[in-house]
């Protein structure tokens, strides 16, 4: 009697040990198939999945990215613009708008002169009551006209313009009412590799148009503004992106993946492809407390075009470190200080101007107009002191 019940007993285990090696046996055979059967979640910290549970994985991952792509737009959609320009203008006779004989706008051969009206830019809503965010080089043509579109095909004429040179930003007032502000976020906290989405009128011809990417590089350096106008400087720190951004992009928004605004759509590099560069929502956080604090853009300028020299040109081409000036403004303060091309800022006030501490162009926004200061400067090979008393940018 004792003997049978042991021998169930040894059975029974015996069932249980072959149940359990079994299912085991199935997990290690076809984990992710297990898995997809019985939903043991716990399976996938053990085995990997199969191809198909891996694609599944791929498919859930590119259905979020695009609910957020379409969550963005449909947040911000409404607060992006289109800049439109109106100017009378030389029209060839063979059709096209007349640029003479060697590409430039010139004397007329033949033409005729029309009104033309066609959108150039982008930009994005700040206030409710009528402020508009785009780049000054977008509304640089101080005899045209120009008016916003809205994503809903309202028309606004603009009524004022405020530049700030510096930052090749503008702000543009309209007579708008209840108009929807984007939220803008926090560009300190950028990191290589994050998802962004640009949104703007692509081409100057497909309004709206949304392209998304990665954040490429931080902390880059380019040229804005025109010599022709009386000043060049350099705006540092850029944003580097490769979501696709064409003529008609710029002044629109960055964003990131919550829809709020990281930064402005500002250039891209015509030598390469993918390369496209943003001015950081932080840097136009400043200028618009510029513009809150005196109802303009009171800025500082220096008057050159400058290229930043690292440590590494540095040691190959056996210069300092600094500001290395391609070109003196005429009229400027840095033409009246005596600066001349070729020379290399070393210090601003006793600061070394180093591209990791945000260049000469964060220097100079840090202090106010009419300002005395010392730069020390390296020309052929030794150093001496110069000031510059900073002046006010023309923002008419």
């Amino acid at each position: 009697m004792e003997t049978s019940q042991k021998q169930n007993k040894y059975a029974v285990r015996f069932f249980l040990f072959l149940a359990v090696f079994f299912l085991l046996g199935t997990a290690v055979i076809g984990g992710a198939g297990l898995d997809r059967y019985f939903k043991f979640s716990f399976l996938d910290d053990w085995f990997p999945r199969s191809e198909s549970g891996a694609s599944q994985i791929v498919s859930q991952r590119i259905l979020n990215e695009e609910s957020r792509v379409i969550e963005v737009v449909e947040k911000v959609g409404q607060s992006v613009v289109t800049i439109n320009i109106s100017k009378k203008q030389v029209v060839s006779p063979f059709g096209g708008i007349d640029l003479g004989p060697f590409g430039f706008f010139g004397p007329s051969i033949g033409g005729r002169e029309e009104q033309i009206e066609q959108d150039i830019g982008s930009g994005f809503i700040i206030s409710s009551d009528g402020l508009i965010v785009t780049n000054r080089h977008v509304v640089e043509d101080r005899e045209a006209d120009y008016k916003v579109i809205t994503s809903d095909d309202q028309t606004y004429e603009v009524e004022k313009i405020y530049r700030d040179q510096v930052n090749d930003l503008a702000i543009l007032k309209i007579n708008g009412g209840d108009l929807k502000p984007v939220e803008l976020g926090d560009s300190d906290k950028l990191k290589v590799g994050q998802f962004v989405i640009a949104i703007g009128t692509a081409l100057g011809e497909f309004r709206t148009t949304v392209t998304t990417g990665v954040i490429s590089g931080l902390g880059r350096g380019i040229t804005a503004g025109s010599p022709f106008e009386g000043y060049v400087e350099q705006i540092d720190n850029v944003i580097q992106t490769d979501a696709a951004i064409n003529p008609g992009n710029s002044g629109g928004p960055l964003l990131n993946s919550l829809g709020q605004v990281i930064g402005v759509n500002v250039a891209v590099a015509p030598q390469g492809e993918n390369i496209a560069f943003a001015i950081p929502i932080d840097v136009i956080k400043e200028s618009l407390d510029n513009f809150n604090d005196t109802g303009q853009f009171s800025r500082p300028f220096l008057g050159v075009r400058y290229r930043m020299v690292g440590q590494d040109l540095a040691i190959m081409a056996e210069v300092p470190q600094g500001a290395y000036i391609e070109e003196v403004i005429v009229g400027t303060p840095a033409e009246a200080a005596g600066l001349k091309a070729g020379d290399i800022i070393t210090r601003f006030e006793g600061q070394p101007v180093r591209d990791d501490k945000g260049g000469l162009a964060k220097l100079i926004n840090q202090k106010k107009v009419n300002s005395r200061i010392r730069l020390t400067v390296w020309r052929n090979g030794s150093e001496s002191e110069i000031e510059v008393v900073l002046k006010e940018v023309d923002n008419n």
